[in-house]
C-alpha cells in the first residue's frame, strides 16, 4: 500500500487530503505537534476505513521530524507522497516593521529547514524507486511579497526557491516536486478553497505531471 506523509496534519486541509488519498488506496502518516488532535484525526479516519497513524513531531525540531518520518516509513512502508503544509505561527504574520530577526529565524526554521529536513528523509527512496511526489502548500505571499505578513513572505520565498530548483533537479528521475499556491482562506466559503476541493487538487498534482507551481483559481495552462 502506498503511503502519504502529511506534515501539518490538522482538521482542515490535512484531514481532507488524508481522506482523499486514503480513499485512493493510500495509508496515511499524520505528522503534527498536537498529540490529542492527531489522535482524534486518526480515529476519525479509521472510522471511515482509512489506514492512518499519528506520528507527533514539530517541524521546527529537526530531530523529532526525522524520527517521525523514519517511524512512519518503518511501520507503514516507503513514503510515496510527502505533503508539507503546516499552518504558520502568528508570529510570522506580523507587519515588516514589527518583524524581528528572531521572527525571521523562526520562520526560516519552519518554512525552509523544516521542508528540507523532510525531503532529505524521503527523497533518496523516491529516487531509488524512480517514483514519488513532494508537494509544498503555500499562500500567495510565497509568490508576491506582502509586508503585512513579513515572516511568511520571506520564508515562503525561500521555500519556493528550494522547491523550484529541486523540481528541476529530479523531474527527469521520476520524482515530482510541486507547489500548490492557495491565495485565499481555506474553508472561507469560496468553493475553490473548500478543503475537499483543495484535496482533489493535491491528488491531481500527484497523478498528473506538470509544472512546479500551480495556483488555485488560475486558468489551466
Amino acid at each position: 500500500m502506498p503511503v502519504i506523509a502529511i506534515i501539518g496534519a490538522g482538521p482542515g486541509l490535512g484531514a481532507a487530503a488524508a481522506l482523499k488519498f486514503g480513499r485512493e488506496g493510500f495509508a496515511v502518516a499524520l505528522i503534527a505537534r498536537n498529540r490529542d488532535k492527531l489522535a482524534a484525526l486518526e480515529q476519525a479516519l479509521a472510522a471511515d476505513g482509512i489506514a492512518a497513524k499519528a506520528y507527533p513531531g514539530d517541524v521546527s525540531d529537526r530531530e523529532a521530524l526525522v524520527a517521525a518520518l523514519g517511524l512512519a516509513a518503518e511501520e507503514l512502508g516507503p513514503i510515496e507522497v510527502l505533503q508539507y503544509s503546516p499552518v504558520p505561527s502568528s508570529q510570522f504574520l506580523r507587519p515588516v516593521l514589527d518583524t524581528t530577526a528572531a521572527d525571521l529565524r523562526a520562520a526560516t526554521e519552519f518554512s525552509i529547514l523544516g521542508p528540507a529536513t523532510a525531503v532529505e528523509q524521503v527523497l533518496p527512496g523516491m529516487l531509488e524507486r524512480a517514483s514519488g511526489t513532494i508537494v509544498f502548500v503555500n499562500g500567495s505571499s510565497a509568490v508576491t511579497p506582502n509586508g503585512k505578513v513579513a515572516g511568511t513572505s520571506v520564508a515562503f520565498a525561500g521555500e519556493s526557491a528550494y522547491g523550484a530548483i529541486l523540481h528541476d533537479a529530479v523531474a527527469a528521475q521520476g520524482v515530482q516536486v510541486r507547489q500548490l499556491i492557495i491565495p485565499g482562506a481555506i474553508g472561507g466559503g469560496d468553493p475553490l478553497f473548500d478543503p475537499d476541493a483543495l484535496a482533489e487538487r493535491l491528488w491531481q498534482l500527484h497523478i498528473v505531471p506538470g509544472p512546479f507551481r500551480v495556483t488555485v483559481g488560475d486558468a489551466p495552462a
